[in-house]
C-alpha cells in the first residue's frame, strides 16, 4: 500500500495494539532459534501463507501459537522494541500497548519475566526513539474470571508500570459482565478500564451496554456495532467514551473495514480513533490503517487529523503530553494546507 506524504508525516497516537500481535515471522524464527524451538513451518513465506483468517477464532489459533517462542525477558524486550521502532518510523508519538500475561503464565512464563522485558523496551524507546508508551494488561475472557482476578493481584507490585486493564480474546459466550467483579477491583486499585467489544458478534449491543452501564469502562476497543443503537451512541457521546477502531483487521475477521461506520459515528460526535490491532498478522501498521481510511473513505486531511486528535483525547497519556500532541497535530495540519 502506498502511504501518502500527509499520512506518513501525521503525528500519531496508537491505543489498540496487542504487543504479541506484532510478532513478525522473521522475529518468530529468530526467537525460535534462540530458544531451541522447532516451528511447524520452514520459511517466513510459509508462515505468512498460513495467515488465512475468516473469523476471530481462526485468527486466535495462529495468534496463540506464535506466542510459544516468547520465553525470556529478552524475548519480550525484542518484541516490544521491534514494534516501537516500526512505530517511530511511522511517526507514532505515543502508544498504549496491550499485553496478555495469562497467555504466558499459563505456559509457565512468570509475570515478572513478561513485564520486565516490556518495561525495558519502553524506557529504551522513549530515550532513543522519542516514542512514549504505556502498558494495558488484558485478561483473556475465555479463561475463568477467577484466573483474571489472580492475575490482577499478581500485577499489583508493578502497578506503577501499568496504566489500566482490558479484556480480549474470544468474546463468543464470554460477555463482559462475567468479569464485573475483576474490573471493579481493578478500579479500586487505580487502574483505568477498557474492554474489547468485537465487531459483528452475537449479542454485540448487549455486550457494549454491559461495558458502558455495568462496568463503566472509559473506552471500548472496536465497538462500532454501537451504531445499531442510537440511544447507546448518544450515551457514548455524553460520557466521552471513545472507540478504538482497526479497519484492516476488520476486513480479515468481519464484513469489510467498517470505515463507513467510523465516519457515521464521528459525524454523531463519538470519538473514534484508528489503530492497527495485530499488525504482523493482518498486514498493516497504523499508517496503513489511516491510509485505508483515506483511500476507501474518501476523507480529507482534516478528517484524518481529527481521528488522530480523537486518539489523543481518549488516551491515558499525561495531560502535558496530550497538550503537546494536540499542538503537533494542529501545526502539522495547518502546514499541510
Amino acid at each position: 500500500m502506498h502511504i501518502s506524504p500527509f499520512v506518513a508525516g501525521l503525528p500519531k497516537v496508537e491505543l489498540h495494539l496487542h504487543i504479541e500481535g506484532t510478532l513478525e515471522p522473521e522475529l518468530k524464527f529468530a526467537l525460535a532459534e534462540r530458544n531451541g524451538i522447532a516451528l511447524a513451518h520452514d520459511t517466513v513465506d510459509q508462515v505468512r501463507a498460513s495467515y488465512d483468517f475468516d473469523d476471530l477464532s481462526s485468527f486466535l489459533d495462529s495468534y496463540y501459537d506464535g506466542m510459544n517462542v516468547l520465553r525470556t525477558a529478552e524475548d519480550f524486550h525484542d518484541l516490544a522494541m521491534a514494534y516501537l521502532t516500526r512505530a517511530a518510523s511511522q511517526n507514532v508519538r505515543y502508544a498504549e500497548m496491550f499485553f496478555d500475561p495469562q497467555a504466558h503464565t499459563c505456559r509457565g512464563i512468570p509475570f515478572d519475566v513478561v513485564i520486565q522485558g516490556l518495561r525495558r523496551a519502553q524506557l529504551e524507546a522513549e530515550q532513543n526513539l522519542g516514542v512514549r508508551s504505556g502498558l494495558i494488561m488484558c485478561f483473556l475472557r475465555d479463561f475463568q474470571p477467577e484466573y483474571a482476578m489472580a492475575t490482577l493481584l499478581e500485577s499489583l507490585p508493578y502497578r506503577a508500570w501499568i496504566l489500566g486493564v482490558g479484556l480480549d480474546s474470544d468474546e463468543t459466550g464470554n460477555p463482559p459482565g462475567a468479569f464485573a467483579e475483576v474490573f471493579a477491583r481493578a478500579r479500586q486499585e487505580g487502574y483505568l478500564l477498557t474492554m474489547h467489544c468485537d465487531v459483528d458478534i452475537a449479542g454485540s449491543i448487549e455486550h457494549i451496554r454491559q461495558v458502558v452501564e455495568d462496568i463503566g469502562a472509559a473506552r471500548i476497543d472496536h465497538g462500532t456495532n454501537v451504531v445499531e443503537n442510537p440511544a447507546l451512541v448518544q450515551t457514548l457521546v455524553d460520557r466521552g467514551i471513545g472507540l478504538t477502531s482497526c479497519p484492516i483487521s476488520n476486513t480479515w475477521i468481519s464484513e469489510g473495514s467498517k470505515i463507513d461506520v467510523v465516519k457515521d459515528l464521528v459525524g454523531r460526535g463519538v470519538k473514534v480513533c484508528i489503530n492497527s490491532d495485530d499488525p504482523a498478522y493482518f498486514g498493516g501498521y497504523i499508517a496503513e490503517n489511516l491510509q485505508l481510511v483515506a483511500d476507501e473513505g474518501g476523507v480529507d486531511e482534516a478528517f484524518l487529523a481529527l481521528l488522530c486528535r480523537n486518539a489523543v483525547d481518549i488516551s491515558w497519556a499525561p495531560l502535558d503530553l496530550k497538550a503537546q500532541l494536540r499542538a503537533e497535530i494542529d501545526e502539522y495540519l495547518a502546514g499541510a494546507r
